[in-house]
């Protein structure tokens, strides 16, 4: 028995099977059925009209639950070419999802006579050349509206820079982790999606809340698939968790985690509503004194709260220093 493949892992496996998606091959459910019987499972049973997603993510959960190899024979049909005939353009796209999808299971995609088999990815691959560099193209601000909101999580991106530049590479994934939930959490929300959450606000995690977002559209499919990688992670707050995994967060860790925040945070500024445009203030009634220069100019002095930075990456990737807001 291979290990277990992670249930975040089970989904995506499970979407790529349906091929919701396009440019993948929909399956329909009988044609799923087709699918499993080809990727030699034994007993395949027929769908029994559940939706189709559902249905294949609760077979494969069970099979694997069981101990058997059906997950991975299912994903090795995925990347067969037999599985494509005259179909060069969904098998390139279903592939190249795959190969994003393993990655997070330190796996890859090889090929031994024509047929597939999954590899480890070599330890002495260097990762930070595995992800694309995505800048940082927006402030917090035009992502969180709410000032205060703001502020907390400017605060989280600055001293996620502050840990990653002393060396604490572990603390930084895990203020990344916290801002990206909580903008995602503030999202659900504040926004009026298409679809409801399952589960009330306060029970929903960062992997309910990527979901929640991209069903909706707010964030794109790259960022869901990426923020696994914070989630898993960010998850090693606990000490437990770490000594399990046998892994602690380094500076290669950082650099990988780095642009999926900013990849989440341009996508949330790209869907948000416009901004309320000013109103005009209304004619001053009667008994009311009109403003004075001199009270306006006192109104225009700036206060003595400290000046709060625009949260934009000088460098358009990772931790670079903040750039103070225009006055």
């Amino acid at each position: 028995m291979n290990q277990p493949f992670d249930e975040s892992v089970l989904i995506e496996i499970a979407h790529l099977i349906c091929g919701d998606d396009p440019p993948l091959p929909y399956r329909k459910g009988y044609e799923i059925v087709e699918f499993l019987r080809r990727a030699t499972w034994e007993d395949v049973p027929d769908h029994d009209g559940t939706p189709r997603h559902q249905w294949m993510l609760e077979l494969l959960c069970e099979r694997q639950a069981q101990g058997t190899d059906d997950a991975l024979l299912a994903v090795l049909r995925l990347a067969d070419r037999r599985e494509y005939f005259n179909q060069q353009r969904e098998y390139e796209a279903t592939v190249a999802r795959l190969g994003d999808i393993l990655a997070l299971e330190g796996l890859r995609i090889s090929h031994a006579e024509g047929r597939p088999m999954l590899v480890p990815i070599k330890a002495d691959t260097d990762a930070r050349l595995q992800m694309t560099k995505v800048e940082l193209r927006v402030s917090v601000s035009e992502v969180v509206r709410d000032p205060a909101l703001a502020a907390a999580v400017q605060l989280r991106l600055d001293e996620a820079r502050t840990c990653y530049e002393h060396g604490a590479y572990t603390s930084a994934v895990i203020m990344l982790g916290s801002l990206l939930e909580g903008v995602l959490a503030h999202a659900a929300q504040t926004r009026a999606g298409t679809t409801r959450p399952r589960r009330p606000l306060r029970d929903m995690g960062l992997k309910d809340l990527v979901v929640f977002a991209h069903t909706n559209g707010w964030i794109e499919h790259d960022a869901k698939l990426a923020s696994e990688l914070v989630r898993h992670y960010r998850n090693l707050v606990h000490p437990l968790a770490e000594r399990e995994s046998g892994h602690s967060p380094n500076r290669d860790t950082v650099d990988m985690c780095w642009p999926v925040v900013n990849a989440t945070l341009n996508d949330l500024a790209a869907t948000a509503s416009p901004a309320p445009s000013h109103q005009a203030s209304p004619p001053p009634t009667a008994g009311t004194p009109r403003p004075s220069p001199a009270t306006v100019a006192q109104r225009r002095r700036p206060s003595h709260q400290p000046e709060r930075s625009q949260a934009r990456s000088q460098t358009g990737f990772g931790p670079a220093r903040s750039t103070p807001s225009p006055k």
